[in-house]
């Protein structure tokens, strides 16, 4: 084990809920490596000095009497452990994986400035890579632990950049890959090889083999020098175990950059200067990109490099992003120190844009395979067992536990539903059947009525079928008959597809409506033996008088005419004449149609003029004609018989 494993460690904080962060800026952190043994010597003094933890001055080359002073995000000096810059810079981005967001370290600096140092040490001072890694499982551990929400699992990918080419560490044999976008901006590799790691250990087992296979060389300033630039990618997926079924995915780029060389000092010939070239074009690009999006150029130059194309999420991307910049103190690496320095500087203005990688989809089942049974109705079951058995008869058998397939609504055959559909459902009922009594039954159909309607549908499924099946064959005679006899097509035709005889529809007369006649009206014309009572009724647009006696017939009036006795009609009008005479307003509004207006003004006439001679004299006064006169007798007539107008009061 490594000597952290054993000590104590910082442990990370719990993600809380996701949400969208603010842009987040590309923090730099500078790492001044010690002298190496035997390298310096009495005129080699050093060209770089720590001011604080997060500054810095170089000497200034142009003028040896001032310095150029630099800040960034954290300066770790010569004396700094790997602990200090692990804890300080990249541990607490590791919280953004859990959070469906994407992070990348990035170790950039001269030949021989320490970056492969930093990223994986030693066994006895370990870097960033398995530092990271073991947190990170450990996290993931916790977080997806049994009665949690979320279900966690990681993998990992390796590969290194030579020479343009993307080679594969996991299976080297795989040849140059190459590098896709997908629709939602992702950058992916097909062909990758990926590997599930669950513990430290599985980690170790895939990773150190597959860092034998990274291409080193020899040089005058590094013994292993590394010629390509290695990528380890490390997927965390989330899947959400309770509806709405959510899945997250967060990446971690742990980037070794190949360092910047100058071959006059290297003494590369042959193929290590072919490789020394497209180290340093790479890296020019990425310099470009750098300062195009410090610019806001238009375009961005990420597809001239497949090391910027690949980097293309940390840069200006989704990612949050460490860049640790690593420089050497010694007088003879000053140029490539402030090369290096000014390009941190220049990264640290580079906005990048995190977000969550969040879907939802419902988690995939197995296809749910049914047996002969299940395809079969109960009718063709029946059928298949055969004669034998129906004599003898099957006892019935106990109810077993509702499969996952009975548990489906019976309006629809098991047979013919789409199978995503079908798996849908069933782990929508599952979940909800494991929440107990928290959650809703999906469906809650009794298993005995499910059956008896699963039955039933099935039963008039296949009468249906018989019927389509009769009809074909009924078809098909008549053709047959018609080809053979063309004599016998009107008498077929006329017995066997006459049309069937419309029913007809009888409409229900209108109720008819009846008035009331007034109480006493009624009674005095009951009284005397030979009086009619007449009762008025509407059909349609006339109106006719029936008799209660029903000896007598029908008379038949055509219009609106009613008619009245005269000794009724005599004894109304003298009513309304003495109630014209001596009545007040307010016995006057008793009659109807006058209302408080002509009550006044049949008084004031009165007055004026002395008492009504007869009713007719009220034309008169209301400008009343002839046919107004007599609606008003025949309604207040009636209305007085009925004992409403009694006179004056």
């Amino acid at each position: 084990l490594y000597p952290f494993q054993r000590a104590g460690r910082c442990r990370l904080s719990k993600v809380g809920a996701a949400r969208r962060p603010p842009p987040a800026r590309v923090r730099v952190a500078v790492r001044l490596r010690p002298f190496v043994d035997g390298t310096a010597g009495e005129n080699d003094t050093p060209c770089v000095r720590g001011l604080d933890s997060c500054s810095l001055e170089i000497a200034n080359w142009r003028n040896h009497q001032e310095t150029l002073k630099y800040q960034f995000d954290a300066f770790y000096g010569e004396r700094s452990s790997q602990q200090d810059i692990y804890a300080g810079s990249v541990q607490p981005i590791l919280r953004h994986l859990l959070e469906g967001q994407n992070a990348s370290v990035l170790a950039y600096g001269p030949t021989g400035a320490g970056k492969t140092h930093t990223m994986l040490g030693s066994p006895e001072q370990p870097g960033v890579i398995p530092r990271a890694l073991m947190d990170l499982l450990q996290l993931t551990r916790e977080e997806g632990a049994e009665g949690r929400p979320w279900a966690l699992s990681v993998t990992m990918s390796y590969l290194e950049i030579y020479q343009e080419k993307v080679l594969d560490l996991l299976e080297p044999s795989s040849g140059d890959l190459v590098i896709r976008e997908d629709c939602r901006g992702n950058i992916l590799i097909p062909g990758l090889t990926q590997k599930a790691i669950t513990s430290f250990a599985d980690f170790e087992r895939h990773f150190l083999p597959a860092s034998r296979n990274r291409t080193v060389g020899a040089t005058r300033l590094n013994q292993r020098s590394s010629r390509s630039h290695a990528v380890l990618l490390v997927k965390v997926d989330q899947r959400e175990r309770l509806a709405p079924f959510r899945q997250r995915e967060g990446k971690l780029y742990l980037i070794d950059l190949a360092g910047s060389e100058d071959n006059r000092r290297t003494g590369n010939k042959g193929l290590r200067l072919k490789e020394s070239g497209a180290i340093n074009t790479s890296l020019f690009v990425l310099g470009k990109v750098v300062d195009a999006l410090n610019q806001g150029l238009p375009r961005v130059p990420y597809r001239d490099s497949k090391l910027t194309r690949l980097l293309q999420d940390s840069l200006g991307g989704s990612a949050h992003s460490i860049l640790i910049a690593n420089i050497a103190p010694e007088r003879r690496f000053y140029l490539d120190t402030v090369s290096a320095l000014n390009f941190a500087a220049r990264s640290k203005e580079v906005i990048n844009r995190p977000f969550t990688n969040e879907s939802l989809q419902l988690p995939v089942l197995a296809p749910v395979k049914l047996s002969q049974k299940e395809l079969l109705g109960p009718s063709e079951a029946k059928r298949a067992r055969g004669p034998e058995e129906e004599e003898t008869g099957s006892p019935e058998l106990p109810i077993a536990p509702a499969s996952a397939s009975q548990k489906l609504s019976p309006l629809q055959k098991l047979s013919s539903m789409d199978p995503a559909m079908l798996e849908r459902l069933l782990s929508l009922d599952r979940l909800l059947g494991s929440q107990g009594s928290q959650g809703t039954p999906l469906l809650s159909t009794p298993k005995r009525e499910r059956m008896v309607l699963m039955k039933t549908v099935e039963e008039k499924d296949l009468e249906i079928e018989r019927l389509k099946m009769k009809q074909k064959e009924l078809e098909a005679k008549v053709l047959a008959q018609e080809a053979a006899d063309p004599k016998e097509k009107e008498n077929y035709s006329s017995t066997m597809l006459r049309p069937l005889a419309r029913r007809t529809v009888t409409v229900a007369k209108p109720l008819k409506k009846a008035v009331v006649m007034p109480l006493q009206l009624i009674q005095e014309q009951a009284a005397s033996p030979n009086a009619e009572i007449h009762i008025l009724k509407k059909k349609g647009r006339k109106r006719k008088l029936e008799s209660l006696d029903a000896s007598q017939p029908e008379k038949a009036e055509d219009g609106w005419e009613l008619q009245i006795s005269p000794e009724l009609l005599a004894h109304g009008r003298q009513k309304i004449l003495d109630l014209l005479n001596e009545g007040s307003a307010r016995d006057l509004r008793s009659l109807q149609r006058i209302g408080q207006k002509k009550a006044q003004l049949i008084v004031g006439w009165r007055e004026l003029h002395g008492p009504f001679s007869q009713v007719e004299d009220l034309e008169r006064v209301e400008g009343m004609s002839g046919k107004q006169m007599e609606s008003f007798l025949k309604a207040n007539i009636l209305g007085l018989a009925a004992g409403q107008g009694c006179g004056p009061s």
